[in-house]
């Protein structure tokens, strides 16, 4: 989970700029990981790690607990697509077709989870 919590009005404001297309760096930061957020809460655990770089990752979804190394599900897409994912402007199965995302491992599969509804 993020360091910090970031405070619900402040991810919506973030999301709202990124929807307008008008977000500067730092809001798309904070949307992101404010997304992440949401994940992690939805669902808590350690097997899947999902990493949007160069923003943030969290590890997610109960089962084995990963300690040391690369983890063995990890899901890794740009900000662009994790936004749209996570606010339900694209499907899972189309990004995936689409190369917009890597996932390794048979649990890296984030569609059961997707969208998280803001």
């Amino acid at each position: 989970m993020p360091a910090r919590r970031i405070d619900v009005a402040h991810g919506r404001v973030a999301l709202a700029a990124v929807a307008a297309g008008d977000a500067a760096r730092p809001q798309l930061a904070m949307a992101v990981r404010y997304l992440l957020q949401l994940i992690d809460e939805k669902a808590p655990g350690n097997s899947v790690e999902v990493r949007v770089p160069p923003f943030g990752a969290v590890q997610v979804v109960q089962g084995p607990r990963h300690t040391r190394g690369t983890p063995p599900n990890v899901v890794e897409m740009d900000a662009t697509t994790w936004i749209a994912l996570a606010t339900g402007e694209q499907i899972w199965a189309d990004a995936v077709a689409a190369g917009l995302i890597s996932a390794s491992g048979t649990r890296a599969d984030l569609s059961d989870l997707l969208p998280l509804r803001p």
